[in-house]
Order: C-alpha cells, then sequence, then structure tokens
C-alpha cells in the first residue's frame, strides 16, 4: 500500500510550528517620548540612551532639584522633585571599591578637576609604567611623575573621596568608588545643582 500525504497540510502545520517558536514582537504600549516609553523598552537599563524632558529641564535648577543614583541598574537620575529630568548611564563601584548607598548631598563642586589618588605614573622618559595607579602605593620612579585622573564635573559626596564626575562608563560596577557619570549628561546635571544638593544613592 502507498500512503498518500498532502504537501498543502505539511506547509500548514510547519508554518504553524513556526509561529510558535518565534517570539513575539515587543510593542512599547506607552506613548513615545515619554519617560515610561524610555523605560519599557527591552534595552533599558543597560542602554547608552539618555532621556531628558526638556521641558522641565528649562524650570530645574539648583533651588529644586536632586539626584539619584540607583547602583542595581547602573543609572542616574536627575529630579525635579518626584519627576525625572534626566535618567543617564554610571558605573559605580566595583567589588573591591564598593559605592557606599545612603542618603547625602552635594558638598563640593568643581568642573576641572584630577584625582589626586587614582591616575597614570610616568617614568623619566615620559613612558607609561602604570595606567592604574594608586598614588598612596605606588612608586613613582626617580625623575617620574604621577598624573591624576581626569574628574571633570566633580560633585562630592563624602570627605573620605566619594564623589560624581564624568568618567568611562562600562554599563557595570568599574570604578574604585566613585559613581562615574556618562560624559554627554553630566554637564547638564552639574548645571542644576549646587552645594547642598541633595542626593540618595540606592
Amino acid at each position: 500500500m502507498i500512503a498518500l500525504t498532502s504537501c498543502g497540510n505539511d506547509a500548514k502545520k510547519e508554518e504553524e510550528a513556526k509561529k510558535g517558536t518565534e517570539k513575539a514582537q515587543f510593542v512599547n504600549p506607552f506613548p513615545a517620548g515619554t519617560y515610561e516609553h524610555f523605560t519599557a523598552e527591552p534595552a533599558y537599563p543597560k542602554t547608552y540612551n539618555i532621556y531628558k524632558n526638556q521641558e522641565l529641564f528649562a524650570a530645574t535648577d539648583d533651588s529644586n532639584s536632586r539626584i539619584v543614583l540607583n547602583l542595581d541598574t547602573q543609572r542616574g537620575k536627575l529630579m525635579n522633585g518626584d519627576t525625572v529630568v534626566i535618567d543617564y548611564p554610571i558605573s559605580s563601584g566595583r567589588r573591591s571599591h564598593p559605592t557606599p548607598r545612603g542618603r547625602f548631598m552635594v558638598l563640593e563642586k568643581i568642573a576641572d578637576k584630577k584625582s589626586a589618588t587614582y591616575g597614570k605614573i610616568y617614568d623619566a622618559s615620559g613612558d607609561l609604567v602604570s595606567r592604574d595607579a594608586d598614588s598612596r602605593v605606588d612608586p613613582v620612579p626617580e625623575g617620574g611623575r604621577f598624573a591624576g585622573a581626569p574628574m571633570k564635573y566633580w560633585m562630592r559626596f563624602t570627605w573620605d573621596g566619594i564623589g560624581h564626575h564624568t568618567g568611562i562608563v562600562p554599563r557595570y560596577p568599574a570604578s574604585h568608588g566613585c559613581i562615574r557619570g556618562y560624559y554627554k549628561a553630566m554637564p547638564e546635571v552639574f548645571s542644576k545643582v549646587k552645594v547642598g544638593t541633595p542626593v540618595t544613592i540606592e
């Protein structure tokens, strides 16, 4: 006996099986441009994208701003009251140099600061000896020099060296304890705060 099969039925079964294995395409339920839309995207929080509420940014100044830094999502937020003005990528302290959680305030603002502790060491010929040096423990060769790491838009939170500044933001904790902020956001965040601005690290 010869078994007869239907090519049409086989094709239909293959199509149904294919549909069952395909992932449903994500549809963002929130209006484009809203903060809810930004945070609902699958790439958030690992994206380098920055959310900015243009209208609220214009109405925000050092009298009504505060900063919230989330160590779990590695995102920073400039707030006006309870509303997000800017949401941007950060990189906090790695496991060996953890960033403390808690409530702080901006103790100092310096637009163009260099670290006195971390940086690079060069020998007398100008050749790089160490690219991740600690001036407290790493010796500088005779005739050489220590060059502190740039920490632009520095905002100090503690007197033992923890603060917020521009730096490399690899989307995971990587610093010596400070909170690095994405270079595209930090000048604007810096411009909206003052000494005394509240800061929450959560």
